[in-house]
C-alpha cells in the first residue's frame, strides 16, 4: 500500500471549493473518464485585475486526484493568472506534503487543468486535443508534447518515473519504445546519458501475485464498491479473470442505466488502486465459459 501525508488524507475527507463555481469565466477540462482519471477546473476571474477570485473542481478519479485538485485550488485563490501559472505540479505535490511516486500524475493533472483554464479565459488554444499521430501512450492519450514537458519539469530519467508522472507506459507497455526516443532526447540536450537498463517500472510487491490471491484482490476492490451501488438499487457481479480482462455483470437499476459507462470506469480504477496494474473492465451480457485457472472461484 502507498503512504499518504496526512495533508492528503485530510484534503481527500474534506476537499476544498469541490463543485463547480457559479458564474465561472474559465473552464479547463483534461483527462478522460475512459482512462480512469478525470478533472473539470472552474475559475471566477476579476477581468480588471485578472486575479482568481474563486476557483473550483470537479474530479473523477482516485483520492490523490481529489486531493491534488483541492489543493490546487486553495493555492491559486487570490493570485493573478499569471502567478498562478507558474505554480508547478512538485508545489502541488509539495503544499500536500507529498505523494507517493505511483501518485504524481495527478499533481500534472492539475497543472494541466490550470493551464487549460488560463487558456479558456483568454480565448487561446490550449492541447487538449490529440492528433492520432502525436500519440505515444493510447492506452491513457498521452502525448510526446506532455512528456517531454513533463521529462523536462520534474528533472525525469527513466521510463518508470515517466510512468508515475503521467500515466504513460502503465497499460500495455507497448509505448516503452517511445518514451525511450522522448528521454534519449531531452537527456542528450541536457548533456545526460540515457540509461534503457533503468526503464522497467519497480514491482509493486516483493513478489508477482498469484493467480487466486490476484482474483480475490479484484473480488476485494469490487466489494468495496457494490454498497454503494446496492443503495441505488444496482449491483455488480465478477464473472471472469482473463489476463488483464475483467468481465463483471451489471445488475439491477445498473442495467441500461445512462451512467453505466461512467461506473465500469469507476470500479476499473478502484480494481487497478487495489492491485496495482492496469486492467480493463468489461460488461459480460451472460458468463462466460471457465478456462481453468482464471474463473473468479465462488
Amino acid at each position: 500500500m502507498w503512504e499518504y501525508s496526512e495533508t492528503v488524507k485530510e484534503h481527500f475527507f474534506n476537499p476544498r471549493n469541490a463543485g463547480a463555481v457559479p458564474e465561472a469565466n474559465a473552464i479547463g477540462e483534461v483527462g478522460s473518464l475512459s482512462c480512469g482519471d478525470a478533472l473539470r477546473l472552474t475559475l471566477k476571474v476579476d477581468p480588471a485585475t485578472e486575479t482568481i477570485l474563486s476557483a473550483g473542481f470537479q474530479t473523477f478519479g482516485c483520492g490523490s486526484a481529489i486531493a491534488s485538485s483541492s489543493a490546487l485550488t486553495e493555492m491559486i485563490k487570490g493570485m493573478t493568472l499569471d502567478e498562478a501559472l507558474a505554480v508547478s505540479n512538485q508545489d502541488i505535490a509539495d503544499f500536500l506534503d507529498g505523494l507517493p511516486p505511483e501518485k504524481m500524475h495527478c499533481s500534472v493533472m492539475g497543472r494541466e487543468a490550470l493551464q487549460a483554464a488560463v487558456a479558456n479565459y483568454r480565448g487561446e488554444t490550449w492541447r487538449d486535443e490529440h492528433a492520432e499521430g502525436a500519440l505515444i501512450c493510447k492506452c491513457f492519450a498521452v502525448d510526446a508534447v506532455l512528456i517531454e514537458e513533463t521529462i523536462r519539469a520534474n528533472g525525469l530519467t527513466t521510463v518508470a518515473e515517466v510512468t508515475n508522472y503521467t500515466k504513460a507506459g502503465g497499460g500495455c507497455s507497448a509505448c516503452h519504445e517511445g518514451i525511450e526516443e522522448v528521454l534519449t532526447r531531452v537527456l542528450a540536450e541536457q548533456g545526460r546519458p540515457f540509461d534503457p537498463r533503468a526503464t522497467a517500472p519497480p514491482p509493486i510487491g516483493t513478489a508477482p501475485l498469484g493467480n487466486l490471491a490476484r482474483i480475490r484482490r479484484i473480488e476485494h476492490a469490487i466489494a468495496a464498491i457494490r454498497p454503494n451501488l446496492q443503495r441505488d438499487h444496482g449491483d455488480v457481479e465478477l464473472v471472469e479473470v482473463d489476463g488483464r480482462d475483467v468481465y463483471v455483470n451489471m445488475t439491477g437499476a445498473c442495467v441500461g442505466c445512462q451512467l453505466a459507462t461512467t461506473t465500469l470506469a469507476g470500479i476499473q480504477q478502484r480494481i487497478v488502486e487495489d492491485l496495482g496494474e492496469f486492467v480493463r473492465v468489461i460488461p459480460a451480457s451472460k458468463p462466460r465459459p471457465a478456462t481453468a485457472g482464471n474463473r473468479a472461484p465462488a
